[in-house]
């Protein structure tokens, strides 16, 4: 359905967008361009091999728009400049930011989205805090 709702509105299919196999519900990697921000592939967070590439002037407009949605899940960056990747680690809304990677996890790091992108976190002590009661007893003698 993104595929096609990013195709009727006007984004243009660079690759993949088929059916792989003919059994569950895979798809080719699909690279779409000419994406606006206001484009059903720019909003929602698609859990599947599509990538939506826009083009950008500066940081200040990068931060803006990627914060310009109600999901903020995660985000990478890919750059040598390691003060413009801070910059964006620390201004975009999102629960997680790779530099230079992407989808890389350790248990003990936490992981959750902010704004509409899950509640709460998972790994790491963060992640423990939602099997964890707290009370506090105070006793005088």
């Amino acid at each position: 359905g993104y595929i096609e709702s990013g195709q009727q509105e006007g984004a243009q299919m660079l690759c993949g967008g088929g059916r792989v196999g003919d059994r569950g519900y895979f798809i080719e990697p699909t690279v779409f361009v000419d994406v606006q921000d206001q484009m059903k592939i720019a909003q929602e967070e698609i859990f599947g091999p599509v990538m939506s590439i826009i083009k950008f002037k500066d940081i200040d407009e990068v931060i803006q728009r990627a914060n310009n949605t109600i999901y903020g899940l995660a985000a990478a960056v890919w750059t040598k400049d390691i003060t413009k990747a801070h910059a964006i680690a620390n201004n975009v809304r999102a629960g997680t930011v790779w530099v230079n990677c992407y989808d890389v996890f350790d248990a003990a790091a936490p992981f959750g989205g902010f704004k509409q992108s899950g509640i709460g976190r998972e790994l790491g002590e963060y992640g423990l805090q939602q099997y964890t009661e707290v009370k506090t007893v105070t006793v005088q003698l």
